[in-house]
């Protein structure tokens, strides 16, 4: 299972496998890992790496938002949207914690 940790809506952890498919074939794991890494993307994008901290490696991710800043506010929101509709989609293989 693919474990979301949200807090304060300014840190996100990610770790597990979703064990939906095999290796190579799971489109949750795929799923996942695709909206996390376009989210960081998106910030490299908009030249906005000095709002974050962040660490990916395979099967776990890590983002923290350190700096306030309206690009990075939305495209955080918007990663946590799409984890939350991927959890509704797929309860068994994602659980999403939030702390405040």
């Amino acid at each position: 299972m693919i474990t979301v940790e949200i807090i304060n809506n300014k840190t996100i952890k990610v770790y597990g496998h979703a064990d939906y498919a095999e290796y190579g074939s799971d489109i949750v794991c795929a799923s996942v890992s695709t909206a996390v890494y376009m989210s960081v993307n998106q910030i490299e994008v908009f030249d906005k790496t000095n709002c974050i901290k962040y660490n990916m490696l395979e099967g776990n991710a890590y983002i923290e938002v350190v700096s306030e800043d309206d690009i990075v506010k939305k495209v955080i929101s918007n990663l946590i949207f799409t984890l939350r509709d991927l959890e509704l989609q797929y309860p068994k293989y994602i659980k999403i914690n939030e702390k405040i």
